[in-house]
């Protein structure tokens, strides 16, 4: 479990904020409203709400990362609230469903990474490395509020009909297009993607005519 907030800090001889540094928590915490105790978002325009409540990010994609990078990464240095080990969360479908500790998550949409991930790492050409890659994480909505803790299982208590994966959407955004329309097809998907899906395809349609 990794929370924290917002810090200042100059980019580009400007001043920014954000909370993407994230720090391991000790004990038992809430989640709820959208969010996870001890845990805030410097622009809530872009980060957080129902569809970005909770951020997961794989030890083993980690431990990926270290070898492409040539230096060990810890917990929470991607802005993940869950360091997550022995899930594939590249093939999580959009609509999968979690049970830790006394919460329920939901698997909502992959994570498209901005110039605060590249600040974080620094290393300004990173964003475009990460979604390359096509290791992008989950994020979750909170079905249902509790408490969570450094240790609790991960039960994957659903997985939908359909197969559309984190890797899937980090794979059709980075360019893969042509396959936008799948996202339209799948109920949970967040708002956001589904938006860009539409506005892709109806400047596509446009282009063709």
């Amino acid at each position: 479990m990794n929370v924290g907030r917002p810090r200042q800090f100059e980019y580009k001889g400007r001043a920014a904020e954000s909370a993407i540094w994230k720090l391991p928590v000790e004990g038992r915490v809430l989640v709820r409203d959208n969010n996870v105790q001890g845990d805030e978002q410097a622009d809530g325009s872009v980060h957080g709400g129902p569809d970005k409540a909770v951020y997961a990010y794989a030890q083993e994609d980690y431990e990926w990362w270290g070898e492409e990078l040539g230096r060990q990464l810890e917990p929470g240095e991607f802005g993940e609230n869950l360091t997550t080990e022995g899930l594939d969360l590249t093939n999580a479908l959009v609509g999968e469903r979690w049970e830790v500790g006394s919460t329920v998550l939901e698997v909502s949409e992959a994570r498209m990474p901005c110039w605060k991930l590249a600040v974080r790492v620094d290393d300004k050409g990173f964003p475009r490395h990460f979604l390359a890659a096509g290791r992008p994480g989950a994020y979750l909505r909170i079905l249902q509020e509790g408490v969570l803790g450094s240790g609790d299982e991960i039960r994957v208590v659903h997985r939908p009909e359909h197969d559309l994966t984190m890797g899937d959407l980090a794979r059709i955004y980075a360019g893969d297009r042509s396959e936008a329309g799948r996202l339209l097809a799948v109920p949970r998907l967040s708002d956001s993607w589904r938006e860009w899906a539409e506005e892709w395809l109806e400047r596509h349609d446009e282009d063709d005519g």
